[in-house]
């Protein structure tokens, strides 16, 4: 369910198969995006967003509209890809969520820190995970209005 890496509307940043899969497939039931680009660790990630490797004949400025961000990557973890996205006046813009399993409060706090717009700890149950990012890209895409390009 990769589409081309322009205009993209969710960028989601995972590394478990079965969760991105899911994810995928609910959001599509849902008619929530059309366009979806799935990255399996943060350095992918930040090429994606950054336009660079991989992605260099991306424009940057077309920013996917949200990101779903897993928190334990390989290679770059996630609190570190929050960190240059948000520190970046490119792309600090993006609204980005924490999709995780992760429920430490250290986690939670360094997130939010370093300008996570949402952290949400993934439930353990099938249902329960589809619910949520059903109800998570509804809100993102559907209900929050985005910030206007400068």
């Amino acid at each position: 369910m990769t589409a081309c890496a322009e205009d993209v509307d969710i960028l989601l940043v995972e590394d478990n198969p079965s969760d991105a899969e899911l994810a995928m497939v609910v959001l599509k039931e849902n008619n929530l995006t059309g366009k979806l680009v799935w990255v399996k660790d943060g350095a992918e990630a930040l090429e994606f967003l950054f336009a660079t490797g991989t992605y260099a004949t991306r424009k940057i400025e077309n920013c996917p509209k949200l990101v779903l961000l897993d928190l334990r990557l390989p290679k770059v973890d996630g609190l570190e890809v929050l960190r240059r996205v948000k520190a970046d006046s490119r792309t600090k813009r993006i609204p980005v969520v924490m999709l995780t399993s992760s429920k430490e409060d250290c986690d939670v706090v360094t997130a939010y820190d370093l300008g996570v717009n949402s952290y949400v700890c993934k439930p353990v149950g099938f249902d329960e995970f589809a619910r949520m990012v059903s109800e998570l890209g509804r809100y993102w895409l559907g209900i929050s209005r985005p910030q206007p390009p400068r």
